[in-house]
């Protein structure tokens, strides 16, 4: 149970969580900045895993998607406040 929290709280502080919520205030639209946040959770996964999906675990690989698709929609969301503000 520790080593999944782990993994969950190294990802939002990490690549996925970081640079996905960059990367969703770049763009209003929801649907892209989730996107953009997942692409930068499997690209991160790949980067630690040496670029060979054989060192990749599935569990890593979803934790670190959804941190991005969540902080990417995030991103999103607080572009589009701000904007209304």
């Amino acid at each position: 149970m520790l080593e999944f929290l782990g993994t969950i709280g190294a990802n939002i502080i990490s690549l996925p969580g970081i640079l996905g919520l960059a990367l969703g205030m770049m763009t209003r639209r929801v649907w892209l900045g989730g996107l953009m946040g997942g692409a930068v959770g499997v690209m991160e996964t790949l980067v630690f895993a040496h670029w060979n999906f054989a060192n990749v675990e599935t569990i890593e690989l979803l934790i670190a998607v959804v941190v991005g698709l969540c902080a990417g929609s995030l991103g999103s969301a607080i572009r589009i406040k701000g904007t209304t503000a």
